[in-house]
């Protein structure tokens, strides 16, 4: 998702941030332009291509509506069992709930599960209900087409999710089941993932056959959902074994008790000459004569000064001030740290305690120890 670049933020509800990733511009032209061009004119015959677009342009919207309640409830029900939600992104492939932890119990992961497809269930029967209504008022037959359409595509999403395939919702059914049985969330992740896995190389091989079969588009989407759900298996077992392995570290473990700082007066031609071309960090602690922290100077900064200029402005002139963004306590754990540095996209962050500076956490650092710690427990 990431390399669609940062979502955007929609709305809130129920205190949930509802973001939606460029890529869902994608799906959303592509479901517009199938509904208008092919589904609709197949199924609803004699209408103008203006009816169609507008058919297509609500069938999109539904989708979307759809989506967002089905991981609204996901949502909604994570929260029941105390669980802190980032919100809801909307992205080409979906729609994702993000969790920054783990299920407590098997319990409530079964139950964050089967709330998505539950409610899917539930929606798809109000738009049928909805359009045999409509038909019965004799509503416009484009209307009530759009509403039972929105109804099917409900049952297609939940026939999809509850493929037995972590991370899919019917793959998160099956590890409350295998880790309620085992009593061992790793194993049961693994097993769920190796699934996942599986129906993702399933995807593509049909994806493949489609294609050489003449069905482009058809085989194209079974390729890359393949792709995706073969990928999002992977990434969801390496996050478990990350989160299992730095939570609870202290971050004293990984701190450098020692990092190289800057002056506030410090020329900006010394900063590069003396500190940029040799350490090569991309952020520099900024620490005054008495010690205290006064902020730090990155290499993204300095590049926006022209390079006549360097002699002439200091560090004090570009750096930036500490905040929550960039500094991080010393009594929070390695897991914190991990996910501070994921939501900001920073490499470096300042431990600091009652302004002074105490040392500086890298993500490189983090994830050598992470690699160590898992091959041997391996």
């Amino acid at each position: 998702m990431n390399s669609f670049g940062t979502p955007i933020t929609l709305f809130k509800m129920f205190g949930f941030s509802v973001r939606m990733n460029f890529s869902w511009i994608i799906i959303a032209v592509l479901v517009t332009w199938s509904l208008a061009t092919q589904i609709f004119p197949m199924s609803h015959k004699g209408y103008s291509q203006v009816v169609y677009w507008w058919m297509g342009l609500a069938g999109m919207l539904g989708l979307f509506v759809s989506v967002v309640f089905h991981e609204l409830c996901h949502s909604l029900v994570a929260r029941r069992f105390d669980l802190q939600m980032k919100g809801i992104t909307l992205f080409i492939f979906g729609g994702v709930a993000e969790m920054t932890e783990e299920p407590k119990s098997p319990k409530a992961e079964f139950l964050m599960a089967i709330a998505g497809p539950a409610s899917s269930v539930a929606l798809a029967l109000v738009f049928y209900a909805v359009a045999y209504g409509g038909q019965s008022l004799e509503l416009p037959e484009p209307v009530t087409g759009t509403i039972r359409y929105l109804g099917f595509i409900n049952i297609v999403l939940v026939v999809f999710n509850l493929l037995p395939g972590f991370p899919l919702d019917g793959g998160r059914v099956l590890r409350s089941i295998l880790w309620y049985w085992k009593g061992n969330l790793r194993w049961a992740t693994r097993i769920a993932a190796s699934f996942g896995s599986g129906f993702g190389t399933i995807l593509i091989v049909l994806g493949i056959m489609n294609v050489l079969m003449g069905y482009f588009v058809a085989g194209m989407w079974n390729f890359l959902i393949g792709l995706f759900l073969r990928s999002a298996a992977g990434i969801s077992y390496r996050q478990l074994l990350m989160r299992e392995t730095l939570h609870g570290e202290p971050i004293s473990r990984f701190m450098n008790a020692e990092p190289v700082t800057v002056s506030p007066e410090t020329p900006i031609a010394e900063l590069v000459e003396h500190y940029i071309y040799k350490y090569h960090y991309k952020m520099y602690p900024v620490v005054q004569a008495d010690k205290t922290l006064a902020g730090c100077v990155t290499v993204q900064r300095v590049k926006e000064i022209p390079k006549d200029q360097w002699n002439h402005s200091t560090v004090r002139e570009l750096m930036q001030g500490c905040s929550e963004e960039n500094t991080i306590s010393p009594d929070q754990d390695a897991m914190e740290a991990l996910a501070k540095m994921s939501r900001t996209q920073l490499s470096r962050l300042m431990v600091v305690r009652s302004g002074r500076l105490l040392g500086i956490i890298t993500l490189k650092d983090m994830l050598g120890f992470l690699s160590m710690k898992m091959e041997f427990e391996q």
